[in-house]
């Protein structure tokens, strides 16, 4: 029997404040443990939460770029659960009445759109964190996480392979960078991913019973972790035995789930309106106000890069992924760089660099008006290819501007046809052999006796000219 998978995500964005969504205590990562709390973000009897305005605003701006109705009223509940790391002995969310609601993300996979559908996003605070593994034994809780702004998005069952939740996770973490609400770390936390998985029959219109893989933390982990939890489901369903419902923690060491814990329905929880939190109230004004302020989206960008600037759809992909590189792309166009040399240096130069160093391209030595100018002076022929992959190797290193590299090292293009002519008639002179079929038609030698020449120039002489020397000196 052949199966397919039905796979939905939930995904936990955490919001880009500076402070927590219910009390001024500070989000930064990697601070001291237990340092960056407060009595109300660590339950202490008799506070109250105020909510954060600016959470409220990042969840619309997310629901706005999912193409979701965004909710004019809607409600926190209290999560009712007993763990170490949530010291209240419960989670501020929301449930019956979420912030977002019925929208949807357009994904690509072997060159074919789909929709995915956004069920709902809501708001919610973090949890803390458990600290295993002391030399005493102990196990410690840092609550400098609880409190953190997420929203929670919820896919619809659309997702259907590995590949596809893949692809979900890459394009919803581009959404989420380019609104500037979300930093997109999927190692340091901030981007977690679970992921809801069944298999059914192919053809069946009835869905199989779902397991929970809890907090996938990378693009490759999503994928591996689906694969392997849809073949093992396979596996028992064609042993003859039942799919368990229950939540499943991903091994990346071994490329294995294994089980965690049975899934908890959502009665389990005891939701309830949070008496403390009033009901939200957001105006049509407030959300036009925010829909006008949206920034032009990553697929937005690179059919626009496609359309207007006539990029392949490869490299419009690469150059529209990240905010930051796209909007570097556009400042060397307009400073009057060719569009396709500016992709065609960027992708396999800058990119590469910043790549390999693990910065951003907006921390780049090399400035978009210097590679304009380089790439001005590559199209017009005064530099030529080879040596300007030296030049901008040096601009990167340096920050210097390609004048005066050129200069110092020594790099300049031989342009006077008087001393190229010695050149020529030096090559030509020790090859009569390729002289003499050259003369007789096979032109194909040009590139030859122009590698020659360059190697005798160290790559510095003009080649439109030594072009035309040769031709010259072949009556040609």
């Amino acid at each position: 029997m052949r199966y397919e998978a039905v796979i939905g995500l939930e995904i936990h964005a955490q919001m880009l404040t500076d402070s927590k969504i219910f009390c001024g205590c500070s989000t930064k990562f990697g601070a001291e443990p237990n340092s960056q709390t407060c009595p109300v973000c660590t339950g202490m009897p008799g506070v109250l939460p105020v909510l954060n305005k600016r959470v409220v605003e990042y969840a619309i701006k997310a629901g706005l770029a999912l193409d979701c109705d965004i909710s004019r009223h809607s409600r926190f509940a209290r999560k009712n659960y007993f763990y170490p790391d949530l010291p209240k002995g419960y989670q501020i969310s929301q449930y019956e009445l979420p912030i977002c609601e019925n929208g949807h993300i357009d994904i690509v996979t072997e060159g074919k759109s789909r929709k995915v559908g956004i069920t709902r996003i809501h708001m919610e605070e973090d949890a803390g964190k458990n600290l295993h593994g002391s030399e005493k034994g102990y196990s410690y809780v840092d609550l400098n996480r609880t409190g953190v702004p997420l929203i929670e998005i919820v896919t619809e069952p659309d997702i259907r392979t590995p590949a596809e939740a893949a692809v979900f996770m890459r394009t919803l973490r581009s959404i989420v960078r380019y609104l500037g609400v979300c930093d997109g770390n999927m190692e340091q936390g901030s981007l977690r991913c679970d992921a809801n998985v069944s298999v059914r029959p192919e053809g069946a219109d009835e869905l199989g019973t779902k397991a929970e893989i809890k907090n996938i933390n990378s693009f490759r982990f999503v994928e591996k972790a689906v694969e392997y939890e849809i073949k093992r489901q396979i596996s028992v369903i064609e042993d003859g035995g039942s799919v368990v419902q229950e939540t499943r923690l991903f091994d990346s060491e071994k490329g294995t789930t294994h089980s965690m814990r049975s899934k908890e329905e959502a009665h389990d929880y005891r939701y309830f309106p949070d008496p403390d939190l009033v009901p939200l109230e957001v105006s049509e004004d407030w959300i036009a106000e925010i829909r006008r302020a949206m920034p032009e989206l990553p697929g937005q960008k690179k059919d626009r890069f496609m359309r207007e600037i006539g990029l392949p759809e490869h490299d419009a992909d690469i150059l529209s992924e990240e905010r930051d590189v796209a909007e570097w792309f556009e400042h060397v166009i307009k400073e009057g760089a060719d569009a396709k040399s500016a992709a065609n240096w960027m992708i396999n130069e800058l990119l590469r660099l910043v790549g390999d160093e693990g910065i951003q391209v907006s921390e780049s030595k090399v400035k978009p008006d210097q590679l304009a100018r380089m790439l001005v002076l590559i199209d017009d022929g005064t530099i030529i290819g080879k040596i300007a992959k030296k030049v901008f190797s040096k601009m990167y290193e340096t920050g210097m501007e390609h004048g005066k590299i050129v200069e110092e090292e020594g790099l300049e293009q031989i342009s006077d046809s008087s001393e190229l002519e010695g050149i020529v008639d030096k090559v030509l002179g020790s090859n009569p052999d390729e002289v003499e079929r050259f003369k007789g038609g096979d032109h194909k030698l040009m590139g030859f006796f122009v590698g020659h020449i360059m190697k005798e120039t160290k790559g510095k002489a003009n080649p439109k000219l030594v072009n035309e020397l040769i031709r010259k000196k072949m009556g040609s």
